[in-house]
Order: structure tokens, then C-alpha cells, then sequence
């Protein structure tokens, strides 16, 4: 299962990296981690977006960082919102990043350094409001497979 491809203290640095990433922004993040993913990786990642309701936020700024340990494919998926603020390759250029330290079997540090990206751009477009609500769950979601 993904939920054992980290231990107790990756998890909750990559949660802590969500929380930490979501203090300056309206904008919401998620990681949603799977065993195999045995379709296009973005067609799937577009379906796990919808089945968290990352679609439902009110500005729109949700972003989905999803993970096929097994088959080692991953994909970020930003909502209409936030696509509509960055630059035309920003997701690529955090994927590369990200990629940096998954080649160098550092899983965790490239999925925190990649959440900080995505945060960073989202506290640019989506500054945090004092009424601002936490409209998505922080932690690390989990696959079936």
C-alpha cells in the first residue's frame, strides 16, 4: 500500500509542508499518494482532483500533487484559478525539481520542496484573508491500489 511507502515522520513532514505552504494563501493543497496508476497519469489525476472536490474551492486555486509510488509516475494538477495566475510551464519547472529528488531516492524532500513552489505562487496570487477557511483537508490522502 502507498500509505507504507513512508514512514510516520515523512508523512507528517510532507503535511507540515502543506500547513506551512497554506498560511500565506487562500489557496488549497493536497497530496493524494497511490500504488499504480494504469492510465494517463494527468486523465487520472483530473478524476482523483474531482473525487477530493478539489473543484468545489470558492476561488478556484486548488492544487493536486499526485503520486503512483509503484509505477513511479506522478503528475500536479492546479485548478482553473490558479492556472489562469502562473506562467504557461510553471508546473513543468516544479515537476523537474521534483524529479531532481526523486531520482536521488528523496522522495519526501521533493514532494515538501514542490508544495513550497506551488504555495509560494499561491500566496502571490491568492494572499490570505483574515477570514480565510481551510476548505481542504491537509493530510495526505490514500489510493485503494
Amino acid at each position: 500500500m502507498a500509505k507504507e511507502a513512508f514512514t510516520e515522520e515523512e508523512k507528517k513532514t510532507i503535511t507540515n509542508a502543506i500547513k506551512a505552504a497554506e498560511l500565506n494563501t487562500s489557496g488549497e493543497i493536497q497530496v493524494h499518494l497511490e500504488n499504480h496508476c494504469k492510465e494517463d497519469v494527468l486523465d487520472h489525476a483530473a478524476h482523483i482532483f474531482k473525487t477530493l472536490k478539489m473543484h468545489k474551492t470558492k476561488l478556484r486555486n486548488g492544487v493536486l500533487f499526485y503520486m503512483a509510488i509503484k509505477d513511479h509516475k506522478f503528475a500536479i494538477l492546479g485548478d482553473a484559478g490558479i492556472n489562469s495566475k502562473v506562467p504557461e510551464n510553471f508546473w513543468d519547472d516544479i515537476k523537474e525539481h521534483m524529479l531532481a529528488h526523486f531520482k536521488k531516492d528523496n522522495i519526501t524532500a521533493g514532494l515538501s520542496e514542490g508544495i513550497k513552489m506551488a504555495g509560494d505562487q499561491l500566496a502571490t496570487h491568492f494572499p490570505y484573508k483574515r477570514d480565510d477557511e481551510n476548505e481542504l483537508p491537509d493530510e495526505i490522502s490514500f489510493g485503494k491500489n
